[in-house]
């Protein structure tokens, strides 16, 4: 009689540790080349309005800061460069509102000027946002 040696039975298993290595390389990556979006985190005390209506939230938002910093989609922008760089963001949106967020301090002189350039810069409607605003 012949007996046959069986092979003793190993459980079969799955290696991981390449797959844990592809994931591990997969999230540096995605972790590398993400951008984050940054909240605006300007400082603007609204002023108030009896009249207030809510805002288009398609509209371009140009801020003004208590020390009359002009901002554009929260990017810092000269004064002398608020037109162009409405002209351009106006040109990629096929709305032409702009929304001017400014400050109560902001004097009168200031806000005017940048509403001037906003409508030098293509702007057909232009808002100022008041605090009662939820757009």
């Amino acid at each position: 009689m012949s007996r046959r040696q069986h092979a003793p039975h190993s459980d079969p298993h799955i290696d991981v540790v390449p797959l844990i290595d592809c994931i591990l390389v997969l999230l540096i990556f995605f972790m590398v080349t993400t951008t984050f979006a940054k909240d605006a985190e300007l400082q603007i005390e609204r002023p108030g309005a009896q009249s207030a209506s809510p805002a288009n939230t398609r509209a371009l938002r140009v801020f003004i800061d208590r020390s009359a910093a002009v901002y554009i989609d929260e990017t810092p922008v000269r004064p002398w460069m608020v037109q162009s760089r409405v002209r351009d963001a106006l040109s990629r949106s096929g709305d032409k509102t702009v929304l001017v967020v400014s400050d109560r301090r902001v004097t009168a002189e200031k806000l005017v000027e940048v509403v001037d350039q906003c409508r030098l810069g293509g702007a057909k409607e232009i808002g100022v946002v008041t605090d009662a605003e939820d757009g």
